[in-house]
């Protein structure tokens, strides 16, 4: 070291004083910077043995150069041994410093020296150093001493399970402690990065951190190559501050190698050459690469912002198809061979034409892909495909923008646990209003979600405070995206990313909930976005109420009871309301239990309410709302981000519409906070007690019905079934009015049980209603089962006992099946029971578990109906007389009047209320029919039977009957 006209102040230390073992070294300045170095040393050794002292020096070389031999350690000529005093062999020096020109004094430690914590912690380094790292210069502006410390052996050791890692695999650093450590952290200085301090490693989606005694394990899965470079790992121990140094390397993947194109075909005659290219990221510039066969061909480089690309030029085409290989090569890590195949166009293949109007697309054989590179600051592919008619096929482009790309994958990186979240996320959401402008694409729509979408994730996981500013930028960024082109931009993202509207929505909420409390009150109001934050302190008022400039007025509120048990444990309970408009239309029109399928719209309102206390999320909690006049059927819903595999849907699980007194608007009433809004049903069926009352009479009017028929039966049975036929039709109708008969007293009686799918009754009794209603229609198909037998096999004959049995199989093992099935899984999904009755979900997925079968049997019934219809007509109207014709068209008509209720053909009417939603006439039309359909059953099954007849008039009459009823019997055939 040289120093001319400046002072130079030297620490020293002297090693080693030989004298006896009561030997001291006096220190002759009183303030010590140093630390240990200004205690007395004292060893309790022998006569001859070497004691390390340390001794503070100060020399001027104001005027003179400092020689560099007196950097070196010194050798003093040995004492003899009859010396009493202690005498001095060997000198080594700690600490250069100079003055420097601003007066203060830069001190630097030699090798094998450093300045020690406490000396660490009070003054300024000569550079800007990562917190924790050792320091070997400092800064001293006051007249104080001090002097650099011999380092003890290093009390660590830092292991790896290799340096070279293959991507994907798992890297494993241990740190082996023998003195115990303090303060330990973890930093990767990124291999190629321009960054020009390392990177803070912290527990993250791919990073964790184990300790045990004496042991701490650093693992990182599924590397990449942002995962190379040298890991430091800073810890303080001994006094002093230490880091332990081990370099990582990762290999490229394929996937991490980008080529343009990655196939190609081309024609000869049109293009005689073409131009191959691979690249790769700039953090491995030290790769090199080759390409094979390279024959007639010229190899490049050029070095990109964020890549380095390797060009082919290829001067002659190939005669046949070729595959080209770019092999890429690095000292110390696997090649890698990236193929790309070039397909020669012959004569006669069938291609696409060259294309300028919509960019310059080539002649492309049919079946290939056509590429091209993305225009200006984007990153990606345009891939066109040639369908194998030679007609183009639509462009699909991948491009998206650098910087908006950069910020993802910085956000991706940071959750990863690369970096300082505290710090990097406020500067990352403050570029993104500057980024949203270059929004272009659905793919830079995408990539702009997902970066809020990480780091709302990175916010919610390290319960980061954001600041107002950070705050305004995301809301700023949110109103410009609200405000994007719904056809070219949204919907095309949602048709790749169906949930992007829903992962927009949970991150501007999980954001907008993590203001600093110095931030609040806080609000902010843009035409799609508008924020309103309130900090209650530990003691909440009576009520929280908020309202929005919207139309019409948006307003909510929380009572007091709701806010009360928060306000116990003296902790900060903030209250933050955001309203989003538009964001419902971005949303997947998914519906959970309770709405289905039907078609709804939305106010184009989202409100989101939640409530922080103590750094957690409150959730429950009542929150009545008020959205104003709304047209249509209101339901009070809101988002769960939980339905459908995760990408979200509407529900209305824990509220309720509350009709407002004298006022059109809709009340709201929830028993938990997140995100609100109303759904209205385009088509609905507005609640008509009339058509109650009708449902309910003919209910009760087909219930007594039926029980005159079992009477009728009870009467007359042993007279109407002496014959084989006669007995399996009149059984099929018995079981028939049985089952209706139980069918409609459980749907009649389920009107008076609290609904609800925690009632035991309530549940039983939808299940009951489920199979004996399925039962009743299955009977029907036996019976026209059995009718189409006796159509087609006129002389077949069956045998009672085995057409008994496959009755009772197909009338009650069947719908047993069909109801146990469908209680089985949709029970344990919560989308069973109707809202609000003890009955199948209209509206969902279980109700089609009773329609389906149902239209299957009244298809067949058509048919055996159609069948008996021809069977009449043929022989009648072709052959007989007028008069007989008239009597055949009668017996047509009869037989419609009796086997229409009977078939349940009257339930087609059922169609109507579930495909045409607006008329009301429908709905009267089928209560009307099928709520009586057992009155038809004892008018047209029963009394017009003429069995029945003549055993009632034997019974009470005793007299022959008329022969004016017409028979539609044919050898004791189904029909009467």
């Amino acid at each position: 070291m040289v120093c001319s006209a400046a002072p130079l102040l030297l620490l020293a230390m002297t090693l080693p004083l030989v004298g006896s073992p009561d030997a001291q070294a006096s220190q002759p300045g009183h303030t010590q910077a140093g630390g240990e170095s200004g205690q007395q040393l004292d060893q309790e050794s022998g006569a001859g043995e070497s004691v390390l002292v340390s001794v503070y020096v100060q020399l001027d070389f104001s005027n003179e150069t400092w020689s560099a031999a007196l950097s070196k350690p010194q050798t003093l000529p040995t004492a003899s041994a009859s010396s009493s005093l202690g005498t001095l062999t060997g000198l080594s020096l700690t600490t250069e410093c100079s003055v420097n020109h601003d007066g203060c004094t830069y001190c630097a430690c030699l090798s094998g020296y450093q300045w020690n914590n406490s000396v660490c912690s009070r003054h300024q380094p000569c550079q800007t150093l990562l917190e924790h790292r050792p320091c070997g210069c400092l800064i001293f502006c006051t007249n104080e001493a001090g002097y650099c410390q011999l380092l003890p052996p290093v009390p660590a050791t830092l292991s790896l399970n290799s340096w070279l890692q293959m991507p994907g695999s798992t890297l494993n650093l241990t740190l082996l402690t023998s003195q115990e450590i303090t303060n330990l952290k973890w930093f990767l200085w990124r291999t190629g990065s321009p960054s020009p301090s390392p990177i803070l490693l912290q527990a993250g989606t791919r990073v964790s951190l184990t300790s045990s005694r004496g042991r701490v394990l650093l693992s990182i899965v599924n590397t990449t190559y942002k995962w190379a470079g040298d890991y430091i790992c800073c810890f303080e121990a001994q006094g002093f501050r230490w880091e332990l140094h081990q370099m990582v390397k990762v290999s490229l993947r394929a996937t991490d190698v980008a080529q343009l194109p990655d196939q190609l075909s081309i024609s000869c005659a049109s293009s005689p050459g073409f131009q191959l290219s691979c690249c790769i990221p700039s953090e491995h510039l030290g790769y090199t690469a080759s390409w094979s066969p390279g024959e007639g061909s010229e190899a490049s480089s050029f070095n990109t912002s964020d890549s380095q690309c390797f060009v082919l030029a290829v001067r002659r085409c190939p005669a046949a198809d070729t595959t080209y290989t770019c092999d890429l090569q690095s000292p110390g890590l696997s090649p890698l061979r990236v193929p790309v195949s070039v397909t020669i166009i012959q004569g006669g293949d069938t291609t696409c034409p060259e294309d300028s109007s919509a960019g310059a697309w080539n002649v492309t054989k049919a079946g290939h892909v056509a590429q091209a590179p993305c225009p200006g600051n984007k990153t990606g592919t345009v891939k066109r495909t040639c369908r194998p008619d030679g007609v183009w096929g639509p462009i699909h482009s991948s491009c998206t923008d650098t910087g908006l790309l950069a910020l993802l994958y910085r956000a991706r990186l940071l959750r990863a646990g690369q970096g300082w979240p505290d710090e990097e996320v406020p500067q990352i959401l403050a570029q993104l209003p500057d980024q949203v402008v270059v929004v272009t694409s659905p793919s830079d729509l995408l990539a702009l979600v997902n970066t809020i979408k990480v780091l709302a994730k990175i916010v919610a996981s390290a319960r980061i405070q954001l600041n107002g500013s950070a705050l305004e930028a995301l809301l700023k960024t949110t109103d410009k995206v609200l405000d994007m082109d719904a056809s070219s931009l949204w919907t095309t993202a949602r048709a790749q990313i169906s949930a992007v509207g829903s992962n927009l929505l949970l991150a501007v909420e999980t954001l907008a909930r993590s203001l600093c409390p110095q931030d609040h009150p806080f609000s902010f109001g843009l035409p799609n976005v508008q924020l309103q934050t309130q900090l209650l302190r530990p003691t909440p008022p009576s009520d929280y109420r908020v309202s929005f400039s919207t139309q019409p007025m948006l307003q909510a509120h929380i009572p007091k009871h709701s806010l009360a048990p928060l306000g116990h444990n003296g902790t900060n309970v903030s209250v933050t309301s955001l309203m989003l408009r538009k964001l419902d239309h971005f949303l997947p029109s998914n519906y959970g239990q309770g709405l289905g399928d039907s078609l709804y719209a939305t106010p184009g309102l989202v409100l989101a309410i939640s409530i922080m206390a103590g750094g957690q999320v409150f959730n429950k909690g009542e929150v009545i709302m008020d959205f104003g006049d709304t047209n249509g059927t209101p339901h009070c819903v809101f988002w769960d981000h939980n339905l459908f595999q995760g990408k979200g849907g509407w529900s209305d699980a824990g509220c309720q519409v509350q009709a407002a007194s004298a006022s059109p608007t809709t009340h709201c009433i929830c028993r938990h906070l997140t995100a609100f809004s109303i759904l209205m049903s385009r088509h609905t069926v507005p609640k008509n007690t009339l058509l109650e009352l009708l449902g309910q009479v003919g209910l009760g009017a087909s219930i007594v019905a039926l029980l005159v028929c079992l009477g009728v039966y009870r009467l007359v049975w042993r007279f109407v079934v002496q014959s084989k036929v006669a007995y399996l039709r009149h059984a099929a109708l018995l079981n028939v009015v049985l089952c209706l008969l139980a069918a409609d007293t459980c749907f009649l009686g389920a009107s008076l049980l609290p609904p609800g799918p925690h009632s035991p009754l309530c549940l039983a009794t939808a299940f009951l209603c489920h199979f004996l209603y399925l039962a009743t229609f299955f009977w029907m198909l036996a019976q026209a089962l059995m009718l189409a037998h006796q159509l087609l096999f006129v002389f077949h004959q069956l045998s009672k006992h085995r057409v008994l049995s496959l009755m009772v199989f197909l009338g009650y093992l069947c719908p047993m099946g069909f109801a146990g099935v469908t209680l089985g899984l949709y029970l344990p999904r919560g989308q069973y029971l109707g809202e609000g009755a003890c009955w199948l979900d209209r509206k969902g997925g279980v109700f089609y578990t009773f329609v389906g079968p149902v239209l299957a049997i009244m298809g067949v019934n058509g048919l055996v109906l159609a069948m008996a219809v021809l069977k009449l007509l043929r022989p009648s109207l072709s052959e007989g007389p007028q008069v007989e014709k008239r009597q055949a068209l009668l017996g047509v008509i009869k037989a419609l009047l009796i086997l229409t209720p009977i078939f349940g053909l009257t339930w087609v009417l059922g169609l109507a209320t579930l495909l045409e939603e607006v008329s009301i006439v429908p709905h009267y039309l089928f209560t009307a029919l099928n709520t009586s359909q057992g009155v038809f059953i004892l008018l047209f099954g029963c009394l017009m039977d003429r069995k029945v007849q003549e055993a009632l008039r034997k019974r009470f009459c005793r007299s022959q009957p008329p022969n004016s009823t017409i028979s539609l019997a044919i050898n004791e055939t189904y029909i009467p």
